[in-house]
């Protein structure tokens, strides 16, 4: 009785053998191959990471040259410049820092 089971078997699996080989092949490329889908779920997830990057560095770069043309053409600016983001101040000034604390939910 087992020996017509495993035959059985055995003939089930010679008969679909061009089905398993394709299933075999599909999941040898899916999971282990140089470009692999699980390479390439990654490798696009890594590039939307990237040109939103460069998305933000051009927006900023941007932003820097219209400040540096405004700091070059006017020295008002250049002095609120230096006292906003280097805290210079002048000998007879005072600074106070005002830092805005979190508040948790």
């Amino acid at each position: 009785m087992k020996e017509n089971s495993i035959n059985n078997v055995k003939d089930a699996l010679l008969s679909k053998k061009f089905l398993i080989t394709l299933v075999i092949f599909f999941a040898w490329i899916a999971l282990f191959d140089s470009s692999s889908i699980l390479d390439r779920i990654r490798l696009k997830r890594e590039l939307n990471k990237l040109v939103s990057e460069k998305e933000f560095y051009i927006k900023k770069i941007k932003e820097d040259s219209i400040s540096l043309i405004e700091l070059k053409t006017n020295n008002d600016n250049l002095e609120k410049f230096a006292r906003e983001k280097y805290l210079m101040k002048k000998n007879n000034e005072d600074i106070f820092i005002i830092k805005k604390e979190k508040k948790d939910n």
